[in-house]
């Protein structure tokens, strides 16, 4: 008998074209859907809370996958990590019921992007944060930031190809953290369209410079007019933290 199984999983996107399978590039769930292959000896297709895109990294991806197997859930999590190459880890596996779905289910997500903003660029941690040299205005980007929650049509800052049926969304969190010279962007919706959170991030360090007024963001917003924004933030610094059900 088929169960519903449920993955939170951690892993850094540097090496990997995203979440969703894909022909010729190598993804988080093509290498989750093999190793899985290995310990079942059966296919399974992973079902992921969402796209994420190259480069992008997670801290608590949430997926499911149905499998006719005696292993019980807690069995999984010791067996991928064994099978898993170390940049992809299993942080839990339970049962679900059978009406779960990590993508239809999920009732919002939180997002964080993270820049170094200072006059040397960091060595630790160049790999997950977008480095500004240029001093930015913080209080200006924390400003424009909260304009955001609400529900808009995110047409102006949508990348080009996302799929959907509707650019509507609803944000109810969206505000700018600052730890020395490391700041965080923290995002929580509904649902984000394709590169949403790093075209909001390249159009927040642009007010920061200060080529952009603060109150350009609800201009921007409501323009639904992708060229009037910044530009697309580098997927390094990109997180999603959770999930919402």
């Amino acid at each position: 008998m088929k169960r519903n199984f449920k993955l939170i999983l951690e892993y850094d996107g540097t090496l990997y074209h995203g979440w969703q399978r894909q022909p010729h590039d190598l993804t988080i769930q093509e290498v989750v859907e093999d190793a899985l292959e290995k310990i079942t000896r059966t296919k399974c297709i992973v079902y992921g809370a969402g796209r994420t895109d190259s480069g992008v990294h997670a801290l608590n991806y949430v997926a499911n996958f149905w499998c006719d197997t005696h292993l019980e859930a807690g069995i999984f999590v010791k067996a991928l990590n064994s099978t898993l190459p170390n940049d992809i880890v299993c942080k839990e596996c339970t049962l679900a019921p059978e009406s779960f779905h990590a993508r239809k289910s999920a009732s919002s997500k939180i997002y964080e992007y993270h820049i170094t903003n200072g006059p040397t660029p960091p060595a630790v941690c160049r790999h997950y944060a977008w480095y500004v040299r240029r001093k930015l205005d913080q209080d200006a980007m924390r400003q424009a930031a909260e304009l955001l929650v609400g529900t808009h049509d995110f047409s102006a800052f949508e990348g080009a190809g996302s799929p959907k049926a509707t650019s509507v969304r609803t944000i109810t969190q969206s505000q700018l953290q600052v730890w020395e010279n490391h700041l965080i962007y923290r995002v929580e919706g509904n649902g984000f369209l394709r590169y949403m959170v790093r075209n909001i991030v390249g159009t927040l360090v642009y007010i920061g410079m200060g080529k952009i007024p603060p109150l350009a963001m609800q201009t921007i917003l409501e323009s639904g007019d992708r060229s009037q924004a910044g530009p697309t933030a580098p997927p390094i610094g990109l997180f999603m933290m959770l999930v919402k059900y």
